[in-house]
């Protein structure tokens, strides 16, 4: 038996190099981490401590018609401006984390410092851009986006909520 791994049946249990036990070495490293799965340093104890960081589901789910009566509005460190085109031009701020400026800067980065973004919205984009003001609520920038380009009501409510969520995971928008 080679290394002192120990025999089960015909089957060397560490160290074969049959597929069985290249798994397990992959995932436990070492026999003796296979035998003690909850090790900080194993893979299985490092996918339980990182569930903390999974996204959580909400207890209460909200309504369509609850997210139709959300008012949009637009960050305001948000700069647009019009190109040539009709189109707008949208630059953000991307702010780096302070601790992965940190560890960029270890390794020779800027370290922690503000990016800016761009974003250009085309002619549909633009449109419901314009519309939102603040005052405005989601179903009724929806409704005038069908009405301006003759759309079925369901078509428009999923191209505009797909289109501001996305707006809104970015942070260019907010919803009150």
């Amino acid at each position: 038996v080679d290394g002192g791994a120990e025999l089960t049946g015909n089957h060397r249990f560490n160290g074969c190099g049959c597929g069985n036990c290249r798994r397990k070495t992959a995932l436990w490293g070492s026999e003796s981490r296979a035998k003690n799965r909850s090790i900080p340093g194993s893979s299985i104890g490092f996918a339980r401590a990182m569930r903390v960081f999974k996204k959580k589901k909400n207890s209460r789910s909200m309504t369509r018609a609850e997210s139709l009566k959300f008012t949009p509005f637009k960050n305001d460190r948000i700069r647009e401006s019009r190109l040539e085109s009709g189109e707008i031009l949208l630059t953000y701020p991307i702010v780096i984390r302070p601790w992965i400026g940190r560890v960029v800067k270890k390794f020779g980065g800027k370290g922690y410092q503000a990016v800016d973004k761009k974003l250009q919205l085309d002619e549909l984009g633009t449109a419901v851009w314009e519309q939102i003001d603040g005052e405005r609520s989601v179903k009724q920038v929806i409704q005038w986006f069908a009405k301006k380009y003759q759309l079925h009501a369901k078509e428009s409510e999923v191209s505009v909520s797909r289109f501001l969520r996305e707006l809104g995971r970015r942070g260019l928008i907010g919803l009150k």
